[in-house]
């Protein structure tokens, strides 16, 4: 540490300093001598719990045991192949051998690799998956590990996708209406704006036209050789690495990899692996687009820069320079954003890698109100100057370096809880672009080692390194295409851009804000009754002012506490005039700061600290969301205490909200998504204003004032709340906390609920189609209703149905038919005001099958509900729910939500765990029954829509 840095240390606020110098002058632990010991060029030591090899055939392995989460897998298949490779003549086939991976291997024909994985209890998309990206294909599988055999024949299902994949003639058929559907699905004005914009940014370099989606015109019509002999060519094991993660034996796996892949012949003569960049060129380049259905104006500046390595300590200390760098800037445009009329609605700057990882991109981005492009972008280039030339304050600085190393600490904290999808990816990462990979310990340490030593003038110098000139420069503005908004030319950009800052820049003045979060502390109340339930680890709590208070600790994380808390009531309370003010009221109070801090002083005082309490007002309740780390735990409850007694309103803030909002609304009804999802909300609501989709105009009507009271009635009495807890706590320290926080909490003692509105889905059949868009693309929604049965039966039973409903149409309309990309079918319920549920299907698909798709789709309801489930449908479904309640079971999260529920119904928490004795009642029979029930179609809304001006097709 140099003694300049010594004399910044001193003018500090205490408790960053009081950190810094722990950090500096605490013993340091094994690692941390370690690490110190390492000179800047020293590679990263990678963690030595991955065991690493390559075959003789080229193939690159990383397994590692993980025990989170328990009885799982995470593998992968890593090809150094991606749609860049494609010939002329290719384009689209990079993906489109990923697709047929899916579709027929050697030893998995046809969709044997689903239907496997699904018997398992592994659901396709989410635990079977995988992408393909410009220069590389990665296979995803998560399986379970407490069967066996299973690992085993799942990397048999690797080595068929590496080198046994079958491309059956008809399975390729089928699958190009597939391909073509999800080409479907993400057209719109985003991808638009990308056809335009690519050739301009990326002109002269091949990836401006190898979109991994492809040509449309390639994939229906390519003749299969072309498909075969990309796979031929790329797929080959020195371009591949498996990845195995998880509750295993690491010894063992490795030598099932070396007995799956080894034995994969080497390609002596190969096609060379060309590597593609995109290349320099001088000055600016502008790009200007402007579209219909843009609902949003950016402006962004973008430098490309040579690339940073990953590989040394040297590098790890420059990224961590980066890092803080990014955040203070990025911190800087947020604290303008708030202020009144600012020049963008959000703003950031960022720096990683380009495409082809061959250049960096370092980027200012700002969200901006329509007609302010030229305003947003020297707003941009004035705070970067501002840097520039008088730099970040101490205590910026310091604030951030806090706010890293509190991270780290509980990064550090969690390292046995990492879940092995984390670290999988990472593998990933670490082959296709050399990321380090070192412990956690190390990585804390390698922090500890350097953020206190980073000093001002190092992250002062970023804004020249990051941004050196114009030439690799690119100002790329996109825009929403309508009367009365100005879009600047490139002159007018280019003018911004050659005038630089505005004149007249001062320093920045960080203001600082009081130490102490809460002066006076409240006086305590007191437990009144205690009541325990021993069985399920769960202790309740009644306090003197009527707070009910629910503990479960849990030992899944060691630095996670959540909680939530509800009382009934909400938004029904409100009349129909007061409604928009009573459902935002949550939002433009808190907007407002807390107590007598601003938000950025709020902010600023819970640097360091991991804590949040944040209101919420539903229709039918009110209560409070959050979290901490144990080691903040009073922090938690001073929130919750001041959320509740001190509530700040603030009408500058909120002006600045409204204006942010109102510009985020203003162009949304110019999408055909928003016209389709706002003629499904007034289907099924009945156009309830209530239900109302919020636009422009309902920002017009908030009122700080009603809001205000609103949410004091609504917090002013904690005599009905449930609070539920979480995590990583002792029942014992909790005690004096919930005594003297929740314990003081107002209590009126009033004795209410919610009201019944009257918000009620359509009875009979009601249909309704929208045109709007310019794309070749519709979409698809079918809603089934009606009254329902709230109890754990019934719930277990329309769920069960609902999945195995989509499996059902995933089958038939994708994977039969070729019509969709993607299918849903999903149920809901709800048990107040009234018992009703809901199953809804959606799907998107081209315009002119609309009719045809929506016909299957009846048809392949009626056939569940006349023949019901198949018996391996059942026996997946019953393993899946099996599968879903492992994980979710050992998460903070779900316990909470769980809990939640059961207290806010009344029924038992011990049926939480229960479930999975539930699971063993699905038969054919309760879902054939629940398809029967729940799929009548006697009252049901559909709602569909068509490009404009679409005509269907003669028949």
């Amino acid at each position: 540490m140099t003694p300049k840095f010594r004399t910044r240390l001193l003018i500090v606020p205490a408790a960053a300093a009081l950190l810094l110098t722990r950090l500096l002058t605490a013993q340091p632990a094994p690692a941390v001598n370690h690490i110190r010991s390492l000179s800047l060029g020293a590679p990263v030591p990678a963690d030595p719990e991955i065991t690493q090899g390559r075959l003789a055939n080229g193939l690159h392995y990383y397994v590692r045991a993980n025990p989170k989460p328990e009885k799982r897998a995470e593998l992968r298949l890593v090809v150094k192949a991606g749609s860049i490779l494609e010939d002329d003549d290719q384009q689209g086939l990079a993906h489109f051998v990923e697709h047929m991976a899916f579709n027929g291997t050697q030893h998995f024909p046809k969709n044997e690799v689903v239907s496997f994985l699904q018997s398992l209890g592994m659901r396709f998309g989410a635990d079977i998956n995988a992408y393909t990206a410009f220069d590389e294909t990665v296979f995803m599988l998560q399986v379970p590990t407490d069967k066996p055999g299973v690992l085993d024949r799942a990397l048999l299902i690797l080595e068929d996708w590496a080198h046994n994949v079958t491309f059956d003639p008809v399975e390729i058929d089928k699958e190009r209406g597939v391909i073509v559907e999800e080409w479907r699905l993400r057209r719109g004005a985003a991808a638009r704006l990308q056809d335009r914009l690519l050739p301009v940014l990326l002109k002269g370099s091949r990836y401006a036209d190898r979109l991994p989606i492809g040509k449309m015109d390639i994939v229906r019509t390519f003749k299969p050789d072309r498909l075969t002999q990309f796979y031929a060519d790329w797929y080959r094991p020195d371009l591949m690495a498996v990845v195995a993660v998880g509750d295993l034996d690491r010894a063992e796996t490795e030598k099932l990899i070396k007995s799956h892949f080894g034995t994969i012949p080497a390609r002596p003569r190969a096609r060379p692996r060309p590597v593609y960049t995109v290349p320099d060129h001088a000055g600016t380049v502008y790009a200007i687009q402007t579209d219909k259905e843009l609902t949003t104006t950016s402006v962004q500046v973008e430098n490309l820069l040579p690339p940073q390595p990953d590989r040394t300590v040297g590098d790890y200390r420059r990224k961590i320079v980066d890092r803080i760098f990014s955040s203070l800037i990025s911190s800087r445009l947020a604290e303008q954003a708030q202020k009144p009329d600012a020049p963008f609605i959000t703003a950031f700057a960022g720096r990683g890698a380009f495409l082809g990882r061959t250049k960096d991109a370092a980027a200012m981005t700002a969200l901006v109100k329509d007609g302010g492009v030229e305003r947003g972008l020297e707003a941009l280039l004035s705070e970067m100057a501002r840097v520039s030339q008088f730099g970040f304050t101490a205590t910026e600085l310091n604030r951030q370096k806090q706010s890293m190393m509190r991270t780290w600490e509980r990064v550090l904290a969690e390292k046995n809880n990492r879940v092995s999808g984390s670290r999988a990816d990472e593998y990933v990462r670490n082959f296709l672009i050399g990321e380090a990979l070192p412990t956690t310990d190390d990585e804390y340490a390698l922090n500890a080692r350097f953020v206190p030593e980073i000093t001002l003038d190092e992250i002062n110098r970023a804004p020249r390194e990051w941004f050196p000139g114009a030439n690799n420069r690119m100002v790329v503005v996109s825009a929403p295409d309508k009367p009365g908004v100005s879009v600047p030319n490139e002159a007018t950009l280019a003018a911004v851009m050659s005038a630089g800052p505005s004149k007249g820049l001062t320093a920045y003045v960080d203001r600082g804000a009081s130490s102490v979060l809460l002066e006076t502390p409240p006086a305590p109340g007191a437990i009144a009754r205690t009541s325990t339930r021993d069985a399920i680890g769960i202790t309740e709590w009644v306090l003197s002012n009527g707070v009910k208070v629910v503990l479960k600790p849990t030992t899944f994380k060691q630095d996670e506490i959540l909680f939530r808390a509800t009382s009934p009531g909400g938004t029904s309370l409100a009349s129909d005039a007061d409604f928009v003010p009573a459902s935002s009221a949550a939002t433009v109070v808190t907007a407002g700061g807390l107590g007598r801090f601003s938000p950025l002083e709020l902010r600023k005082i819970l640097t360091g600290k991991i804590a949040s309490a944040n209101p919420y007002i539903n229709e039918l309740d009110e209560g409070m969301v959050g979290g901490a780390s144990p080691k903040d735990l009073e922090t938690l409850f001073q929130l919750i205490y001041m959320r509740f007694t001190q509530p700040r309103a603030d009408q500058g803030a909120v002006a600045v909200q409204a204006a942010q909002l109102k510009s985020l609304l203003a162009n949304q009804s110019a999408t055909p998504s928003f016209a389709f999802a706002q003629a499904l909300v007034t289907a099924l609501s009945q156009d309830h204003p209530r239900r109302r989709i919020a636009t422009a105009s309902t920002i017009d009507q908030w009122n700080l004032d009603k809001s205000l009271a609103f949410y004091k009635d609504r917090f002013g009495d904690a005599s009905d709340f449930t609070f539920v807890f979480v995590g990583s706590f002792d029942v014992a320290a909790m005690k004096p906390l919930v005594e003297r926080y929740l314990g003081a909490l107002p209590s009126l003692h009033r004795k209410e609920t919610w009201r019944d509105v009257g918000v009620r889905p359509p009875s009979g059949v009601v249909e309704k189609q929208v045109e709007k868009g310019i794309e070749p693309k519709s979409q698809a929604a079918i809603v089934l209703t009606g009254p329902f049965d709230y109890d754990g039966a019934h719930r277990l039973a329309i769920r069960a149905m609902a999945e195995v409903l989509q499996t059902r149409l995933r089958e038939a309309i994708r994977e039969e038919l070729g019509g969709t990309y993607s299918i849903t079918a999903s149920a809901s319920y709800h048990r107040f005001p009234t018992a009703e549920y809901a199953v809804s299907i959606a799907f998107g698909c081209d315009p002119a099958r609309l009719d045809e798709l929506i016909k299957r789709t009846w048809q392949e309801i009626d056939a569940f509900r006349t023949n019901g489930p198949t018996e391996k449908q059942v026996a997946d479904e019953r393993a899946a729910l099996q599968r879903d309640f492992e994980t979710n079971s050992k998460q903070n999260g779900y316990l909470l939500s769980q809990l939640a529920a059961k207290y806010d119904f009344g029924e038992d928490p011990a049926s939480i765990w229960s479930q999975p004795e539930s699971f063993k009642t699905i038969d054919a029979a309760m879902i054939q029954d629940a398809a029967r029930t729940y799929l009548k179609g006697d009252n049901r809304v559909q709602v569909t829509l068509v490009p404009e001006k679409f005509e269907k097709p003669k028949r």
